[in-house]
């Protein structure tokens, strides 16, 4: 087969210059399929910042001040630990994912792809029109037409990029914060507005002009495709045992017997091509730029049912089962990526149930030694209680479960910590020589609010070495 296909990307020409793709409306009933999950996903999109779990934003990535909302479960800088682990866990499917299934993620649930295929292009067919449209119009001068067709596609889009830009805000600031932006106008938050902006450029480029290059340049699945695939994993393919035939494929020719002829059931018709939104032939072999969104599976399906030959001509299948017949089977590789897939999942559960709702710091203050008070020896600590869930702590005090001592608080003893907020001071420890174990002592401190226990908290407490 001729590779110098691969020494090239469809979106850019023999110059170095942007070639633009113009793919064909598809259609078809893998499409369909696709429509229903992408509104699926799209509403989730949409609604997920704006639903609330027991006064829990569903899901929030709040980077800037380290807190975070998975499901309704608030996470904070302390549970570090979960979010790595939870991003092993994403790795490592990713990898069984693309290892059993090619990469059918990018198109069906990427994000990327959603927006693109089943937001922008939609527009773009409503008002430019199917491919050959779209080619002409591109081609035309500037006429009324063209300046109008124009100018109501980018503010669509633009439009659309702001919509988007505002969800995104949601996620990283979160919905409440956004709703009393929106409020109080841009002035009264305008590095926020500015943050709104900036991110409404972003995505109107990509998506105005960038387009698919995302997937075929900038996003690094598609190499990390070529390392996991192999001869068992399923993609979407083109039977060339079947297209080619002995005498390679061929236009329909009338009353032509292709079986005798040699000719495979590939007709040329390059309609696989037309429809792709990456403007590659599928019928090279597997390529980075393919995403799997089935476009060239319906297209072709419909074609063979016209000319009267056999569907799935391109289907979702191994390299395996194309040139030996294999169904699929579970490979050994695809069971140690599910194995370590299962470990990681059984100590992220753990983990979870293992998570405190309260989380209390207590620490020497450092540079200070022991104090003598009386007959007691005394350390000086601050304390960090936060709050994870979303009830606020109006009675919490500490006590010393070991050894025998005495708190002493700056301020009152009772304070409050609000709901997935943190409070944090300064007290004093007392405690007799003689339940001090040496220089230093293991202090165990248990955090009450009322009468519940909430959390459970261990320090080192200085005394003098002479002590036992």
């Amino acid at each position: 087969m001729d590779e110098k296909f691969r020494d090239s990307i469809a979106t850019i020409n023999e110059d170095g210059k942007r070639s633009w793709i113009y793919p064909k409306k598809p259609s078809g009933k893998l499409y369909k399929y696709r429509k229903l999950v992408s509104y699926f996903l799209l509403a989730f999109l949409f609604l997920a910042p704006f639903v609330k779990i027991n006064g829990n934003q569903f899901l929030m990535f709040n980077v800037l001040e380290r807190r975070f909302n998975i499901f309704g479960f608030p996470f904070w800088p302390q549970d570090f630990h979960l979010f790595v682990i939870s991003m092993i866990i994403g790795v490592v499917f990713v990898a069984l994912f693309t290892v059993a299934f090619g990469r059918i993620f990018c198109g069906w649930i990427c994000p990327q792809t959603i927006f693109m295929e089943m937001v922008f292009r939609r527009i773009e067919y409503w008002i430019d029109g199917d491919r050959n449209a779209q080619m002409k119009l591109d081609k035309m001068k500037w006429t009324g037409e063209k300046i109008r067709k124009r100018a109501l596609k980018w503010s669509i889009f633009f439009l659309i990029s702001f919509i988007i830009a505002n969800v995104f805000l949601a996620y990283l600031i979160g919905s409440d914060r956004l709703i009393q932006m929106v409020e109080d106008g841009p002035s009264e938050h305008l590095g926020n507005f500015i943050a709104l902006i900036i991110f409404t450029c972003v995505f109107y480029f990509i998506y105005a002009w960038f387009r698919e290059q995302v997937c075929i340049i900038a996003c690094p699945y598609g190499r990390l495709q070529g390392v996991l695939l192999d001869d068992k994993s399923i993609i979407v393919a083109y039977d060339h045992v079947r297209g080619e035939g002995e005498a390679g494929r061929g236009r329909i020719v009338k009353n032509e017997d292709r079986q005798a002829a040699g000719k495979g059931d590939c007709i040329d018709c390059k309609l696989c091509v037309q429809v792709c939104p990456t403007g590659i032939d599928i019928r090279n072999g597997t390529q980075l730029e393919c995403v799997n969104c089935t476009a060239c599976i319906d297209e072709c399906n419909t074609v063979m049912e016209k000319v009267g030959l056999p569907k799935d001509l391109i289907r979702y299948a191994s390299e395996e089962e194309i040139t030996k017949k294999n169904k699929f089977t579970f490979s050994a590789r695809m069971k140690g990526y599910t194995a370590v897939l299962i470990i990681l999942l059984g100590i992220f559960t753990g983990m979870l149930f293992l998570r405190n709702d309260v989380e209390a710091t207590v620490l020497r203050l450092p540079g200070q030694l022991y104090q003598h008070k009386g007959e007691n020896i005394s350390n000086v600590f601050t304390y960090k209680v936060v709050n994870k869930t979303s009830k606020e702590f109006d009675s919490v005090y500490f006590k010393i479960a070991k050894p025998k001592g005495v708190i002493k608080m700056v301020g009152n003893k009772y304070f409050k910590v609000p709901k997935e907020g943190l409070a944090e001071g300064t007290l004093f420890i007392e405690i007799n020589p003689a339940f001090l174990e040496g220089d230093k002592t293991k202090v165990t401190i248990e955090v009450y609010n009322g009468d519940d226990l909430i959390e459970t908290e261990t320090t080192n407490f200085l005394g003098p070495r002479t002590f036992n």
